[in-house]
């Protein structure tokens, strides 16, 4: 039987305590980036926003472009060593932006490059750290490993969002993106004093990269309940994209007094996960994919309420709501891939499963200003609500999502038996 120290217990293992330093540290560099980087690039002389849009999308397309690469290199790889990489590749791209903010020298293209050479450091990292999580972590402390490292990330961006800010306003945008840099960096030597056994990185057959990706394929596509629920977040992903890029902002303009509602909104979901990474370290369902995917029926609170003309209160609980749900999902999930997909596949699923979740995103944000203009702002949001419920339910339909168990908990041996 489980136990909160027990599970805690995993904060004295030396490795495990690394990974998590690197992993809290590195997310907040990321949140640190996006502030520092819109408003260094916005205040360049003669930059406006299709100068913004530039340099993001330079970000952006790469990080989709070379996803799977980074999954099938992460396969092949030692993943200590591929996440390593990814961390120093994050922090040149970002000093490099740093360096050109802080010396005046911003031609467009340097600017593209550098924001290029993040989106792949990203593309390259998450796969890998997927796949490293159970070399670290004992397979009976999975679901704990997950959620801790996920309180680390949420307490990041939280704090992230926080002081990016306050540095940006007090120091510029170049020196903000230093210190994103360097928190790369330190990531990156932290996972180096990983030290994995060589044995515990599985060696495969090398194959192409196209061959890897056909048989990365061929494990995602064989289990229902992996395709199943991707398809159900594309079309979730493309809701929330709308809903928290643009439908929600727009209706906190128009009646909900402007960017201090939408604060206290994002505050209510950050405190959510924070309190849903929580929950999780005890949650331990039969059918974990079927609870997870149940969890994200409440998610489209946040969008009715939105689109019902709410009181503010209710939207931050909704919020909130969003929070626990969400990060509650994410780690039965990633606990249950790393529990069902082999070790030396692990990365290129992991890269499909990002891949196709995030795919639609982007439309989402694209028919978001159209939509409230011909539906109207209230009309849109219930419409992101509506496309959470019917995405969610159809997955639900799904015989892999409602039957899958998770394995019996391991019974520990007794001095007295040995």
């Amino acid at each position: 039987m489980h136990s909160y120290l027990s599970d805690l217990g995993l904060l004295r293992d030396r490795r495990f305590t690394l990974l998590l330093s690197a992993r809290t540290i590195s997310v907040l560099g990321s949140a640190f980036a996006p502030v520092a980087l819109a408003f260094g690039i916005l205040n360049l002389p003669g930059a406006t926003a299709s100068t913004l849009s530039a340099v993001l999308t330079a970000e952006a397309l790469p990080m989709i472009l070379f996803m799977l690469v980074g999954g099938v290199i992460a396969d092949r790889l030692p993943r200590q060593r591929v996440m390593m990489a990814g961390e120093f590749l994050m922090a040149a791209g970002f000093l490099a932006l740093s360096a050109m903010l802080l010396t005046g020298w911003t031609p467009l293209p340097a600017l593209i490059t550098a924001a290029a050479v993040s989106g792949v450091a990203t593309a390259v990292t998450f796969p890998a750290l997927t796949g490293i999580i159970p070399e670290v972590v004992p397979r009976e402390h999975l679901q704990a490993g997950n959620a801790l490292l996920g309180l680390g990330a949420n307490a990041s961006r939280v704090a992230g969002a926080v002081l990016g800010g306050g540095t940006v306003v007090l120091f510029g945008g170049g020196w903000a993106l230093a210190v994103s840099g360097a928190m790369f960096a330190t990531a990156g030597v932290l996972i180096a004093l990983l030290r994995l056994e060589p044995g515990e990185k599985l060696a495969g057959e090398r194959h192409s990269v196209l061959a890897d990706l056909r048989d990365g394929w061929r494990e995602f596509s064989s289990r229902q309940w992996i395709w199943v629920v991707v398809a159900q977040f594309s079309l979730m992903v493309m809701a929330i994209q709308a809903g928290h890029g643009v439908l929600g902002p727009l209706m906190a303009k128009e009646t909900l007094g402007g960017p201090a509602a939408w604060s206290a909104f994002l505050v209510g979901e950050a405190v959510g996960t924070i309190v849903g990474v929580i929950v999780s370290i005890r949650v331990r369902p039969r059918r974990p994919i079927l609870v997870a995917v149940l969890l994200c029926l409440p998610t489209s609170l946040p969008y009715f309420l939105l689109g019902l003309d709410a009181p503010l209160w209710a939207l931050v609980a909704g919020s909130f709501v969003l929070g626990v749900c969400f990060d509650v999902f994410g780690v039965l999930w990633q606990t249950t891939m790393q529990r069902e997909v082999p070790a030396e596949s692990l990365s290129r699923v992991s890269s499909y499963d990002m891949l196709g979740s995030l795919m639609f995103g982007p439309i989402g944000l694209l028919l978001a200003g159209p939509a409230a203009g011909l539906f109207g702002t209230e009309q849109a949001l219930l419409g992101c609500g509506v496309i959470v419920v019917v995405a969610t339910l159809a997955a639900l339909l799904s015989p892999g999502v409602r039957n899958l168990r998770a394995p019996e908990p391991l019974t520990p041996v007794h001095a007295d038996l040995k």
